[in-house]
């Protein structure tokens, strides 16, 4: 411990000499505590590393709190002066300057926004369709090559008739940690339909396909069929087949940066109302956490704008009082909960990613792009100001103690354009608060004003087509909805849907 403790204070003296030289004699009294981390792995947790944080993983400074309590000692007091080093250098940067808000979405060249109507030619196709087929076999062969014919069964359980399905690769259409998605065709029927392919560990149940065999909702990716595939090395894959959708909020959100122009505030509603209502079936009907909503997983029918979330990989039902890893979720819409390390926490993480989203829907970038962990936080407090002692006792209880440099919250309103509508700023403030238990469900997202227009009964797509559906509600997503909510949730005109309710 003594050994620890030498390390620490000469690094954190060699630390100190270098900030008060960078703010050039404008020292911030700071002091910290040695705290005991928690175990950051509980309950068996298989691992799975967020996407993209390579340069964070390859850094000096690890995310993950370690174990045994000398080095967690260690890791504790770095992880916190880091992000002091960050915020202390964000403050020299306040004295020398004004402060430069984010930006408010884009802009032409005289400085004023720019919007559409609609999406590109180009984009307006494919179809979808909610075939549903999940009986696993096994197969030879990798299958991923372009032209590889991948021959399979269907059925031949409970007295259904074994059926022969045949899927031609075609191209990949997404790689990560995971494994790869390839675009495939099936030759029996002509639909094509996308495979995702990762590495199964015998000594497990894939927890991603435990849970998608229980979902079933017009917002969430259908799950057709699923089958192992084994390699020469004896590598067992399992393949599953799901429905294809052609574009990704990621890739439309790219779509209009490039055309220097901001997404029609219509469509920015539509994906928003349909991702809380998928978020709202996960977390109500079926108890799933998501824990990595973001952009790329929210898949687009251009034509229709149905959204589809997708990638359960990461997905699991939290139960009270179990810990979990706390190192998941994607780095720019990682709640803060998460970045302190905390073990024991909700479905409230996908609520504040869901936030993020919403904010870069309408900025056309991240609200906080964070360049590693310790940085995300530092982005954070730059919009939302210095977490007070009670919010960080809600987010982790261990970093109660330390004190942050006090920077006050940067005003939502100047954060997005001057001619957002007010209802889109206060819908995002309600999603991003630092105190989990403070943050709008998403089933309370579902009917707050902002999506008022959707529940117009002349509300159509800008080519004059109707919207997708949005009010098709099943018992079991309404499940202990008291009456009044389900009466703003639901318009007058779309109540014959949801005949079961009696209204």
């Amino acid at each position: 411990m003594m050994e620890a403790g030498l390390i620490c204070k000469t690094a954190l003296k060699n630390r100190n000499n270098y900030v008060w030289e960078k703010l050039k004699g404008t020292p911030i009294p700071v002091h910290t505590w040695l705290v005991s981390p928690p175990s950051n792995l509980g309950g068996g947790e298989k691992q799975r590393r967020p996407e993209g944080d390579e340069e964070e993983r390859k850094g000096s400074i690890s995310i993950f709190p370690f174990t045994a309590s000398v080095p967690g000692i260690c890791f504790r007091i770095c992880f916190l002066y880091e992000v002091l080093i960050q915020i202390l250098k964000y403050l020299a940067q306040l004295m020398a300057s004004v402060s430069m808000p984010p930006s408010s979405g884009l802009k032409n060249n005289d400085g004023t926004s720019i919007c559409v109507d609609s999406l590109p030619d180009e984009l307006n196709d494919m179809k979808i369709r909610d075939d549903k087929e999940v009986e696993a076999t096994v197969i030879d062969g990798n299958g991923t090559e372009t032209g590889h014919i991948i021959v399979t069964t269907i059925g031949g359980r409970n007295g259904q008739p074994k059926q022969t399905i045949s899927y031609m690769a075609e191209r990949v259409v997404g790689h990560g940690s995971f494994g790869v998605v390839f675009q495939a065709k099936c030759l029996e029927t002509g639909e094509t339909v996308a495979i995702k392919k990762v590495l199964q560990d015998k000594r497990y149940k894939n927890r991603e396909l435990q849970t998608m065999r229980i979902l079933d909702h017009p917002n969430v990716v259908c799950l057709k069929h699923c089958f192992f595939s084994t390699t020469e090395k004896e590598e067992l894959y399992l393949n599953l087949v799901i429905e294809y959708v052609p574009e990704t909020v990621h890739r439309v959100i790219k779509h209009y940066n490039k055309m220097n122009q901001r997404m029609p505030l219509l469509y920015v509603k539509l994906y928003m109302y349909q991702i809380c209502r998928a978020l709202a079936y996960i977390h109500g009907s079926i108890g799933v956490c998501h824990r990595d909503i973001k952009p790329q997983n929210l898949l687009v029918n251009p034509h229709t704008h149905q959204l589809k979330l997708c990638d359960f990989g990461s997905a699991k039902v939290l139960v009270k009082g179990e810990p979990n890893i706390s190192y998941i979720c994607s780095r720019y819409y990682r709640a803060p909960e998460l970045i302190f390390g905390a073990t024991e926490y909700t479905t409230a993480i996908d609520i504040w990613s869901a936030g993020c989203v919403l904010a870069e829907l309408l900025l056309g970038q991240p609200l906080f792009p964070g360049e590693s962990g310790v940085d995300q936080l530092v982005e954070i407090i730059k919009i939302l100001g210095t977490p007070t002692r009670e919010e960080i006792k809600c987010m982790n209880p261990n970093y109660t103690e330390f004190k942050f440099p006090q920077i006050k919250a940067h005003p939502w309103h100047k954060v997005f354009h001057k001619r957002m509508p007010p209802e889109a700023v206060d819908l995002v403030s309600r999603l991003l608060q630092y105190s989990p238990n403070l943050r709008s469900t998403a089933l309370e997202a579902l009917i707050h004003p902002f999506f008022d227009e959707l529940r117009d009964p002349n509300a159509r797509l800008p080519n004059g087509r109707y919207l997708p559906p949005l009010f098709n509600f099943k018992p079991h997503e309404l499940k202990g909805v008291s009456m009044e909510i389900v009466l703003k949730l639901i318009p007058e005109h779309a109540r014959q849907q949801c005949a079961f309710l009696g209204l």
